[in-house]
């Protein structure tokens, strides 16, 4: 019969500084992505719906940050909606992009989602 193997505890501090430099450089290549002329953008490679990527995009983004910032639930989640708020006005004034509110609603649920499931996972482990 096997023995379990007992690893030695990851050090919460270093776990949580991973996430966040996680959460800040995908913050970093949204924005990026998001405002570069499409004409410089990388081939798509997979086709998918534009609104469900924008979805995807800002679940995984909401997910980084709040296991970044477990203690700023609400701030995590205001902020990334204020975040996609900013890249539409942003790419409604760059002149090569355009702005569109149903993205941003489309952010928006993908950080509910994401907020959602966080939530659910959180009452199971507590």
């Amino acid at each position: 019969m096997d023995q379990p193997v007992h690893l030695p505890p990851v050090n919460n501090a270093i776990l949580h500084r991973a996430f966040a430099a996680a959460f800040w450089f995908a913050c970093a290549a949204v924005a990026t992505l998001s405002l570069v002329p499409v004409s410089e953008l990388p081939a798509v490679t997979l086709d998918v719906w534009d609104k469900a990527q924008h979805a995807a995009g800002f679940f995984f983004l909401c997910v980084l940050g709040l296991m970044a910032y477990p203690r700023h639930f609400s701030r995590v989640c205001m902020g990334l909606l204020l975040f996609g708020v900013a890249i539409e006005v942003a790419q409604s004034i760059s002149g090569w992009r355009t702005g569109d509110w149903l993205d941003w609603l489309a952010d928006a649920v993908g950080v509910l989602l994401a907020a959602v499931g966080m939530r659910q996972l959180a009452g199971q482990n507590a």
